[in-house]
């Protein structure tokens, strides 16, 4: 009996130091996990949860390092300013979710998605040549799809898109591309149509980022 009493002693003891000895360390798991969630949502824009600038920028740059085909989309919201003044900013709120989500799943699980700020949205993807045309074609109809509301009103949406690839700017430096794939858009603003840079879209002088239109080099997408 006493042999049993002084090895349930043992197990005793042996159970409380291993259970002690684990609560720090289920105490560092749990502020892991917390630390992690948090890095994460600085990573994300809370609205949309679209990665934000800088972690866009950097995952987009792995991508244009790694392969070549890849084409760079700017997509700017069309009239988002009169959505938010007519029918609320909870409206604005959710067209911009709804465009993210459009975007992400045009895009898929690989791409690099980010909101750029407001109702500028950038997506660098892998994507062929030969499949180029098609795929902003679609794009482009995804963001000129009514968006239902919770309440049941709809609204009418739609969105400027300009692109640019490696090969029609001669660069795979992301700050060209995306400069060109601006100039792009803004050659097509308002049109319903996607249109892809050339090599002279890099050299359009801009204002605050942005500048006037001219004539593009290929239109694609929605006709006006």
């Amino acid at each position: 009996m006493d042999s049993v009493l002084r090895a349930q002693a043992r197990f005793g003891q042996r159970a409380l130091l291993l259970t002690t000895a684990a609560l720090p360390l289920t105490g560092w798991a749990v502020h892991a996990v917390a630390l992690h969630k948090r890095l994460a949502a600085t990573r994300r824009d809370p609205l949309t949860g679209l990665l934000r600038r800088d972690s866009y920028t950097a995952r987009a740059r792995r991508l244009l390092a790694r392969h070549d085909d890849v084409a760079v989309v700017l997509v700017d919201q069309d009239h988002f300013k009169a959505v938010n003044d007519t029918m609320g900013h909870a409206a604005g709120d959710a067209v911009l979710a709804a465009t993210a989500a459009r975007l992400t799943a045009w895009a898929g699980p690989r791409a690099s998605v980010g909101r750029l700020g407001g109702d500028e949205f950038a997506v660098v993807l892998e994507l062929p040549a030969e499949r180029l045309e098609q795929r902003l074609a679609q794009l482009v109809r995804m963001l000129h799809t009514p968006i239902a509301l919770d309440d049941g009103r709809t609204v009418d949406v739609g969105a400027s898109v300009g692109a640019a690839t490696p090969n029609a700017v001669g660069s795979h430096d992301l700050s060209l591309l995306q400069r060109a794939a601006d100039a792009a858009l803004y050659d097509g603003k308002h049109t319903g149509r996607a249109i892809l840079a050339a090599r002279q879209h890099v050299t359009v002088p801009s204002i605050n980022g942005r500048r006037a239109g001219r004539p593009g080099t290929s239109v694609w997408g929605r006709a006006a």
